[in-house]
């Protein structure tokens, strides 16, 4: 789903459209703590992005229409999307509120992929009025990456032989499991590109990043051989706390690590996750 949680706010307030719309922590004008849950495309022309401190978003676009962050809505907005998705595939995956999968392969042919993609998307902005992006490659890891190359409301394909040109121009930020991090580490060896970062061999980014770097190396040759599953597996479960003040008061630091752990306890009791 294209800007979501900004989009759905623009739908249930038709008076935001064409204005920047940021949603988030209160900005408390411009002294606000908490960060940028998403913005919308009017508010990103301003460098406003998800997990931007909510005060310099407000120092960026003081102008821009901030609005809290309203889950129990987007969750039951969510739900409906998933419920026409899943009419599409008998496999599928849920990744979270926005974004899924959907295992194509049984209509033997990218021309049919396209077709039902396009109605896919028709369907949703139908009904929930949102538009949607579509990606459609060989696997999970391409079918991302073109979603992302082709936002907003786009619809791209990138088939077996077009993977490694379309991998090769990109950044090696564009590539998940790329962080900041990483990312330094590889620009300092003057590898900025996709193309570059192939030159390393897989020992050399084993060496370098452990047992990732090995990932890295294929997904830097498009290859991922994980499946569609519909099956709820979850990658990790976190809390955070945003105080309002700095504080280095051990008292109520440890108080607050105390209520998140048990959050997070809580949560974590009978669910299944995932190794990377």
């Amino acid at each position: 789903m294209d800007y979501f949680f900004a989009q759905i706010e623009e739908r249930e307030n038709p008076q935001f459209k064409g204005k920047p719309v940021v949603v988030g922590a209160d900005p408390k004008g411009g002294k606000g703590r908490g960060v940028v849950s998403t913005a919308n495309y009017s508010a990103r022309k301003y460098g406003i992005h998800s997990a931007l401190p909510i005060s310099k978003a407000f120092e960026l676009c003081p102008k821009a229409i901030f609005l809290p962050v309203n889950m129990k809505l987007y969750q039951e907005v969510s739900e409906k999307i998933m419920k026409i998705i899943k009419k599409y595939s008998k496999a599928w995956e849920i990744v979270s509120l926005d974004e899924a999968y959907l295992d194509l392969s049984f209509l033997k042919g990218y021309q049919k992929a396209e077709d039902l993609a396009k109605k896919l998307k028709k369907e949703i902005l139908e009904k929930e009025k949102l538009t949607s992006t579509i990606g459609i490659g060989p696997n999970k890891l391409i079918a991302k990456m073109a979603t992302n190359k082709a936002k907003p409301n786009g619809l791209l394909i990138i088939k077996p032989n077009q993977v490694k040109k379309f991998l090769e121009p990109l950044d090696i930020e564009d590539l998940p499991g790329i962080g900041p991090k990483t990312a330094e580490v590889l620009r300092n060896l003057k590898v900025n590109k996709i193309k570059d970062l192939k030159n390393l061999s897989k020992s050399k980014l084993k060496d370098m990043f452990g047992i990732v770097g090995e990932t890295i190396y294929e997904r830097a040759r498009g290859i991922d051989g994980e499946e569609v599953s519909s099956e709820e597996i979850v990658k990790s479960i976190g809390k955070e706390h945003t105080f309002e003040k700095d504080t280095r008061d051990p008292e109520i630091i440890f108080r607050t690590f105390e209520k998140i752990i048990k959050n997070v306890h809580q949560k974590s009791s009978n669910r299944r996750f995932r190794n990377f």
